[in-house]
């Protein structure tokens, strides 16, 4: 967006384009609405009446699940987006119980707020209402984005050329000051710039090559009143699924397989029901059993994770910015998606507050740079977790830390988990879901006292590591990334 061109009054921002009508699109245009005179969302997908998958989102099946970041993000956007989950269906969290099992113990813990599980396609229907009752904002559903309009140098992106899914395939122009793109994995943005003459960067990829295989089931209410998840991890030494229980809307239980390296679990429903006993805690093969399964299993699969860093490139039209897995995507099974994309949004209106009170040129670059820092806690944390996992490969900028967070971090769950410290094992998790900054648990004062507290053989373990690296755990810690320019809800100063 040039300096010129973006002026302190809101008339002046005629037309915001999304390509993609999903979480994130959704989300965008609720922001976006509030600088623009007109949204135009566009779609592939002629979105239901009712809270039904989408044949545009593959993965719609799968379960989903907001983290309390997410969680407030969105709350921020659509005020009283939770009491209206609650009324369209979906159950409560409070009081029910959370079990996380491991191979070394398992910790379970009620949920202490009113919080509501749902599926994908619930979530989505209930903020597409609200984001429809907005005046200025427009859905173009069955159109494809099929390219960029540009200036006559390609250095500013003027509007999209679309084109219709019916008999007549016919193709328009719909000009616009932003065109933000919001399309998930399917994205065409690199071809787009290539063929604008753009040099763009080769991605950051974890060639995870991962799946996962999902089940739903009927529950009663002895189960719905009881329980919100139960999640199984699996052992990466031993190659065995992660199983992950929920229950959601219209007394649904989704029951989720996952692996990784390679190893996808089963969509026959005989083999599936058999995997579920070898998880290494049996307490879902408890609940499972005499369930009434109501779908088949359905597989998803993805064979590499990627980070793209357009913020690297030495030129970048203005008037373009991209969000969501079109710029970054996440292994599902932490579920981070929605919520790096309620981030991502949170950090764009943010840009966009800034350049209204002290216009500056290459705002979109300064954009892309933003994103890239909310982002990088995420992706370093995924690939921890998914770096220990056989068959697992990284190619990309180099990541700093990964081979001792993955040691320390198992240490410090070890620790929690083994003395059922709730409090920790929730700031764990807090981590995780990108709620507080990983220097949170990378202090010096922790890890002093989680090193001092563990056996002699894990002691040794992560002794031999930083002597391997000629470091002191001070030096290691100050080698893991700052994240520094990411943005975290506030914690009480590291002791």
């Amino acid at each position: 967006m040039n300096q010129e061109n973006f002026t302190a009054s809101k008339g002046n921002l005629d037309r915001a384009v999304i390509i993609g009508g999903g979480i994130a699109g959704l989300l965008a245009a609720k922001m976006l609405a509030e600088f623009y005179k007109e949204v135009v969302i566009v779609d592939k997908d002629d979105f239901p009446e009712q809270a039904k998958n989408r044949l545009g989102v593959p993965q719609s099946f799968q379960p989903h699940r907001l983290t309390p970041r997410g969680r407030m993000i969105m709350e921020r956007l659509f005020p009283g987006l939770n009491d209206e989950l609650l009324a369209s269906g979906a159950p409560s969290s409070l009081n029910k119980i959370a079990h996380f099992s491991y191979s070394f113990g398992s910790i379970s813990m009620p949920i202490p707020e009113k919080d509501t599980t749902f599926s994908r396609a619930l979530l989505e229907w209930v903020i597409r209402k609200r984001v429809k009752e907005m005046k200025n904002v427009k859905f173009l559903t069955k159109h494809e984005v099929i390219g960029l309009k540009t200036n006559f140098q390609n250095t500013s992106v003027t509007g999209v050329l679309i084109r219709d899914f019916r008999e007549s395939r016919q193709q328009k122009m719909i000009t616009a000051n932003l065109i933000l793109d919001a399309s998930g994995s399917s994205s065409k943005l690199v071809t787009w710039l290539e063929e604008l003459g753009y040099t763009t960067h080769i991605p950051d990829k974890l060639k995870a090559s991962l799946g996962y295989s999902t089940r739903h089931y009927h529950v009663h209410e002895q189960i719905t009143e009881k329980w919100d998840v139960i999640r199984v991890d699996g052992n990466p030494t031993n190659k065995e699924f992660t199983g992950v229980f929920s229950i959601v809307e219209n007394n649904t239980a989704e029951m989720l397989l996952w692996g990784v390296g390679g190893q996808f679990p089963p969509t026959n429903p005989e083999e599936f029901e058999k995997s579920i006993p070898q998880l290494s805690d049996p307490l879902i093969a408890g609940i499972i059993e005499g369930l009434e399964p109501i779908t088949s299993p359905r597989g998803y699969r993805i064979s590499e994770l990627y980070r793209h860093h357009f913020e690297q490139m030495k030129d970048w039209p203005s008037g373009l910015l991209v969000i969501g897995d079109a710029l970054c995507n996440f292994d599902p099974i932490y579920g981070l998606g929605m919520t790096m994309a309620a981030i991502e949004v949170e950090q764009l209106e943010l840009y966009l507050k800034e350049q209204l009170r002290n216009p500056q040129p290459h705002f979109e670059q300064r954009v892309l740079q933003g994103l890239q820092d909310v982002l990088e806690p995420a992706w370093w944390l995924m690939c921890v977790y998914d770096l220990q996992w056989s068959g697992v490969e990284y190619h990309g900028q180099p990541l700093e830390g990964i081979d001792f967070a993955q040691e320390y971090l198992d240490l410090l769950l070890k620790q929690t988990v083994s003395s059922n410290d709730v409090e920790s094992f929730l700031l764990y998790w807090g981590v995780n879901s990108l709620l507080f900054s990983p220097h949170i648990l990378f202090n010096d004062h922790l890890a002093s006292s989680v090193l001092a507290a563990s056996s002699k053989m894990d002691y040794e373990k992560i002794s031999a590591l930083l002597q391997e690296k000629s470091l002191s755990l001070k030096e290691q810690l100050k080698q893991i990334p700052s994240f520094s320019k990411a943005s975290f809800i506030p914690f009480p100063p590291e002791q």
